[in-house]
């Protein structure tokens, strides 16, 4: 699987009556949450795909949040009926002036700009989340839509920036840069987009190495990993039955209830289900050779 084929899903309507998510958007469950992966049915509509066992939603998509309808996608070979430039200025702390990124940015041609001051490591951006979402209604008009801003590090730093350049991608927009590094205009499909999302895979990819390190240099000190487990033995046999059914994951989590801690008497999600079997087949694997 390459990094675009959620795209090539997303160019399609999901057919299946409980999500009908319209092109553009993730799949949703019955909860009106984003879905861990996306229905069988909806990406067996991409020939290359059809004989994937699982497509995940990536996390550009937010799994597990509330789901809501994006733009669909701008018709196949359409040409954009114009293009318009949207202003971001960022300054981390209430001290720190905006007047230079402003002005450089009026100097620009940018009549459009959202700005605010908040810190880098700041979750939550309202005002860069005000400016995506413009960037992303206008860009679903027709028209081709650049977002602008002073420097690359108002956006973020490693994955951070790299998780945005994802998100703009996956919604065609380009990037300008007016100082800095990676000064330019910069198109989603060029190297500069290429570069960002291969720093994100790599920054995910060490910290997941990292963190499993961790965890199991604390095992080997006698240390517990992680919340309350919702998973039990009980869980896991129905899994395998439902599974040995060729039921589809969300279909197994339906099936399923949790029968302790905080979550006792819902369904796992297929996320846990996921992880729960893979769990049990690598665990299984040893033992098969060994035999």
């Amino acid at each position: 699987m390459s990094d675009d084929d959620f795209l090539r899903v997303e160019a399609h309507d999901c057919p299946m009556t409980s999500c009908a998510a319209p092109a553009g958007s993730p799949c949703r469950t019955g909860r009106g949450k984003v879905a861990a992966q996306y229905h069988t049915a909806r990406f067996r509509l991409v020939p290359d795909l059809a004989k994937s066992l699982a497509v995940a939603v990536p996390a550009v998509r937010k799994p597990g949040t509330t789901w809501k309808a994006l733009p669909r996608p701008a018709a196949a070979g359409a040409q954009p009926a114009g293009h318009a430039r949207i202003g971001y200025a960022r300054a981390s702390t209430v001290r720190q002036s905006l007047d230079t990124q402003l002005d450089a940015l009026k100097a620009a041609g940018i009549t459009r700009v959202f700005a605010e001051k908040i810190s880098t490591r700041a979750t939550v951006r309202p005002e860069l989340e005000r400016a995506l979402v413009l960037a992303a209604e206008m860009r679903a008009s027709g028209l081709a839509v650049t977002l602008v801003v002073h420097e690359h590090k108002r956006l973020g730093r490693g994955i951070e920036l790299a998780a945005l350049a994802e998100q703009l991608r996956a919604a065609d927009i380009g990037l300008e840069f007016l100082s800095g590094e990676l000064q330019g205009s910069h198109d989603p499909t060029g190297i500069v987009f290429t570069v960002l999302a291969a720093l994100s895979g790599m920054e995910r990819e060490y910290i997941r190495d990292r963190t499993l390190e961790g965890h199991e240099s604390a095992r080997t000190r006698g240390k517990h990993i992680g919340g309350t487990a919702v998973t039990d033995e009980s869980m896991l046999s129905m899994a395998l039955h439902l599974r040995g059914q060729n039921l589809s994951l969300r279909d197994i989590a339906a099936r399923l209830v949790i029968t302790r801690g905080k979550k006792k008497g819902q369904h796992p999600s297929p996320a846990t289900v996921l992880r729960m079997l893979r769990d049990h087949d690598e665990a299984s694997v040893p033992a098969v050779q060994g035999s």
